[in-house]
């Protein structure tokens, strides 16, 4: 999308204004919700203006004018899966309108949108995973250098390998582990309180493994957090590591794991529950882990348990 130039403006929307606020503040959306959402406002904004010659009115907008607005970004030779995301975030803002008193009703409820094919999460095997988790390690600083060059190099491996096994133990998104704080941590019954997507909170189990390798990272640090410290501080100890820094780094460590350099840190929980389900544990308590909101959203996971499905028949069923 071309960004706007002074001669085309786009228009100051006072509802647009407020409704990114409210999912800044009081849905505590991730960035990337946030960036999503704002692209998509922009973009409709923007094609009203160029079509229409005025900002819209919501109120008064209808179906056929979102559907032209999809005609539109059918043009603009979107994925299926951007026009969706799209119409997502337009399904919200009508949403935050309705609530407000500013319209009756969502013209987008009826609106068909380009089916997406199916396609299932990339995930790690057990093995797989074990590598990369050994990978930070791998590059530990050996030699002759400045000590203090040495130093700073070691904490990085070892608080990276604290971040993986973190993100894999508890099945955390990105964002959820930057927000970790030091409180967030019961090591006396090895449980994580995590915040989720629109300030919902959980707890979910964490390993014996993950924890030693928090404790190991800590202990190479001038001073344990404490409270709402981060447990992954950046360089300011009062902020945590960036989602972009640890991306960066995961790219390098699933490299040196003879693994795709392209796969994100969702992927780790995408292996999370995978791992899960197919050892056999039961959708719904990886539904209450993963910190989904909707069954159907866990539900992606379950092809990996077929495999398991046909060993189990092979195994018990007289005619197998």
């Amino acid at each position: 999308m071309q960004a706007s130039s002074p001669a085309n403006p786009v228009p100051q929307d006072r509802w647009v204004r407020a409704f990114l606020e409210h999912l800044a503040t009081d849905r505590a959306a991730s960035i990337h919700t946030q960036r999503n959402y704002r692209q998509a406002l922009t973009d409709l904004l923007r094609w009203h203006l160029d079509e229409r010659k005025s900002a819209p009115d919501w109120a008064k907008l209808n179906r056929d004018d979102f559907r032209a607005f999809l005609r539109h970004l059918g043009r603009q030779q979107l994925s299926r899966a951007a026009i969706q995301l799209r119409f997502s975030a337009l399904r919200s803002f009508y949403r935050f309108l309705i609530r407000r008193g500013q319209v009756e009703t969502s013209p987008i409820r009826n609106v068909v949108l380009p089916k997406l094919g199916k396609r299932l999460p990339k995930f790690l095997t057990a093995q797989q995973m074990a590598d990369l988790l050994a990978a930070p390690l791998k590059l530990l600083p050996t030699g002759e250098g400045a000590e203090e060059r040495r130093a700073e190099a070691a904490l990085a491996c070892y608080r990276d390998q604290a971040v993986l096994e973190t993100i894999y133990s508890c099945g955390l998104r990105i964002s959820e582990l930057c927000g970790l704080q030091a409180q967030d941590i019961d090591w006396t019954e090895q449980l994580v309180r995590v915040r989720g997507k629109g300030k919902k909170e959980r707890l979910v189990p964490i390993g014996a493994p993950a924890l030693r390798a928090i404790q190991t990272y800590w202990q190479m640090l001038p001073e344990n957090p404490v409270l709402d410290q981060p447990v992954f501080p950046g360089r300011d100890s009062r902020k945590p590591v960036s989602a972009r820094e640890l991306q960066l780094r995961l790219k390098k460590y699933l490299a040196l794991a003879g693994l795709d350099p392209a796969l994100t840190p969702h992927k780790l929980r995408h292996s999370y529950a995978t791992h899960l389900l197919d050892a056999g544990a039961d959708l719904r308590s990886v539904q209450e882990l993963l910190g989904h909101a909707h069954l159907a959203t866990t539900q992606v996971y379950t092809h990996v348990t077929t495999e398991r499905l046909k060993r189990a028949y092979d195994q018990a069923h007289p005619r197998a």
